[in-house]
């Protein structure tokens, strides 16, 4: 594919800021967006908001337009802050027609704005999160990974109860974690000998042994296999003191072993312009940093700055990628 990259972008969850989000974005140099979305909804949103939005439809066979509409029609009436289990079934047909979009060279990259796992569950559609259904379309194995400005976070596990997380993390999907995010970081970021840090799961990384043994028996032994594999990781290092500056700088990742150990310390860096990434997948997807806000829905105080910040990170990797 030669020309502007193309970055595909869905519109989230109907009833909630998504819309909102893509109405008011403006182009982007020496890229395509398109969204997959439904037109007239992205329009009557716009004219809620007292936006002007009128973009072209999509073709992949027609000169390039800086924004366009791929149309999908939801499947029943929305009205912002009014969630409905109707359009469960849309939110995921978009998501899977921006993912196949990029597999087969399509697009050059995906953005997702925020869905809601929970209507499309009470849909009668069993969900787990974007992550998940992406990665399961494409059968690889996904790594959740948050980015703001240098600092990026990768997690072992996600959306688990806490009670559950020490079970899941084993020798296997730590080592595995290590893997992918040492891989992406060099074939997506470029960056070479990615040095990444590895946090404990528990006060004080164990405390040797005297504060629980998952460092002793789990997480250093999956180092060692780590690090016999060339991967350059440093730990397990308590997480209370392993975010500052005297860990983190020459640092290009971290692996924190569950979602509030990592992302509380991310987001407080920089909410509203943090990224979600996935790692593991053959192609390129960001989304941003928080949820559905179904109570700012149509009253134009949705914040688009994670939402640019996911598009720019995007365009930047879709770039790198095609110049590899």
């Amino acid at each position: 594919m030669s020309g502007p990259v193309r970055i595909a972008i869905t519109a989230g969850e109907p009833a909630g800021i998504g819309p909102d989000l893509c109405v008011s974005l403006e182009n982007k140099p020496d890229a395509e967006l398109i969204f997959i979305a439904d037109q007239e909804l992205l329009q009557s949103r716009a004219a809620l908001l007292g936006l002007e939005f009128s973009p072209g439809l999509f073709s992949k066979d027609s000169p390039a337009e800086q924004i366009s509409v791929l149309p999908l029609k939801t499947r029943a009436t929305v009205e912002p802050g009014k969630l409905n289990p109707a359009n469960a079934q849309h939110v995921l047909e978009s998501i899977s027609i921006a993912t196949d979009g990029c597999r087969d060279g399509l697009f050059d990259a995906m953005v997702t704005p925020p869905v809601h796992k929970g209507i499309i569950n009470d849909a009668g559609i069993p969900f787990s999160g974007h992550t998940e259904f992406i990665a399961e379309r494409l059968n690889a194995t996904p790594l959740m990974v948050l980015a703001a400005d240098k600092l990026r976070v990768a997690l072992v596990t996600t959306h688990l109860p806490l009670k559950d997380v020490a079970s899941a993390i084993t020798h296997e999907a730590v080592v595995d974690c290590l893997r992918i995010l040492n891989d992406d970081l060099i074939s997506k970021y470029k960056i070479d000998n990615p040095h990444i840090l590895i946090c404990g799961l528990n006060p004080h990384a164990g405390e040797s042994g005297h504060l629980g043994r998952e460092e002793i028996e789990i997480i250093i032994p999956a180092v060692k296999t780590a690090q016999s594999q060339n991967i350059n990781v440093t730990g397990p290092l308590p997480a209370d003191t392993l975010f500052t500056h005297r860990h983190l700088d020459g640092a290009d990742a971290v692996l924190a072993m569950y979602h509030d150990q990592g992302l509380p310390v991310l987001k407080y860096a920089g909410f509203g312009n943090a990224v979600n990434i996935t790692f593991g997948l053959p192609i390129i997807r960001t989304s941003v940093d928080h949820g559905t806000a179904i109570d700012l829905a149509g009253t134009g105080k949705a914040e688009n700055g994670s939402l640019h910040a996911a598009i720019d990170l995007a365009i930047h990797l879709a770039k790198s990628n095609r110049s590899s």
